[in-house]
């Protein structure tokens, strides 16, 4: 090819737009991040574990439909054991215990996912304004901060749950407002950081306002933190979903896996296997899912974290 078809062809090539290259940019970024991540097996297994339940809960209404949940529309007797009609039992009023447990995933990630996303936003507001802002700003805050963490988070989820109305937006804000510290502080840690950096003293001598370097500095570099952090704080979101539900402090009129097992504790039907280990394995699975994926994105974004594969 001659230079004059070189240049040619660069003539008539348009060059990309900003937009353009930005998202160019993400794509190799998220592809780069996808070749990594599948080199950690526990994480493809905490991912497919994770889609399937996520599957399950959105085509819930389509596996085992509303009426699952009817105490009328009950189509056994009170606590059969397993059998070709119910592979998992029923429960006390005779309903399905499989099909429960379906139609329970679509409350418990809810309130997980949920929950998680609050107490995230809230964290790491407050992380990058206390490491942004620093002052008598910052030493407030963090005290506050310091306040939640020495404060026993289920103790103070237990409290504001039993003041207020029950219901799935009452167990989403109790976990989400006393969860968000350790966010905070590994957010502000890293804002710190990076407001150290060359090009943060540059953008402002260019006059960059607060705002500014908070939202198209700081926040993009905080979010691979932020992202493994939230992977995290959702599978103690569920857990502790569960636990308020199993103490009575849950929402009575939806079922999730946390009531299925008080149901289970309040008919005095512990003793019967199919009432309480499959609710118990599927948070277990779900916490322990959630935990592998988020050790994984932790170990690409960071690798000298070492995480094993």
């Amino acid at each position: 090819m001659t230079t004059t078809d070189t240049d040619t062809r660069t003539k008539d090539t348009p060059a990309k737009s900003p937009r353009a290259l930005a998202r160019d940019r993400r794509r190799r970024s998220a592809a780069r991040f996808w070749r990594q991540y599948r080199t950690h097996r526990a994480g493809l297994f905490g991912l497919a574990a994770l889609a399937l339940f996520v599957l399950l809960a959105v085509f819930a209404p389509l596996l085992v439909g509303a009426d699952v949940q009817s105490v009328t529309k009950a189509p056994g007797l009170p606590l059969e054991a397993p059998g070709s009609e119910f592979p998992l039992g029923t429960d006390k009023d005779g309903r399905s215990m499989l099909g429960l447990l379906i139609w329970g995933a679509r409350f418990s990630l809810t309130v997980g996912f949920l929950a998680a996303a609050l107490s995230v936003a809230i964290g790491t507001l407050i992380g990058i304004t206390a490491g942004h802002y620093k002052g008598w700003y910052a030493t407030v805050v963090m005290r506050i901060t310091d306040w939640f963490l020495v404060m026993p988070t289920l103790v103070l989820a237990i409290a504001l749950a039993s003041v207020l109305s029950r219901s799935i937006w009452t167990i989403i804000l109790a976990i989400g407002v006393t969860t968000w510290p350790t966010t905070a502080r590994l957010v502000r840690a890293q804002t710190l950081a990076v407001e150290s950096r060359p090009y943060i003293e540059r953008a402002k001598a260019l006059g960059g306002g607060h705002s500014h370097i908070m939202t198209r500095h700081v926040l993009p570099n905080v979010m691979p933190l932020v992202l493994a952090q939230t992977t995290l704080v959702i599978s103690s979101a569920v857990l502790t979903e569960a636990t308020l539900a199993f103490l009575g402090l849950g929402d009575p009129t939806v079922t999730s896996w946390g009531g299925l097992l008080q149901d289970a504790r309040d008919s005095g039907a512990t003793t019967k296997w199919w009432y309480v280990m499959p609710p118990g394995i599927a948070i277990a699975l779900v916490a322990l899912s959630f935990t592998l994926c988020g050790r994984a994105v932790e170990s690409v974004l960071n690798p000298r974290l070492g995480a094993s594969r």
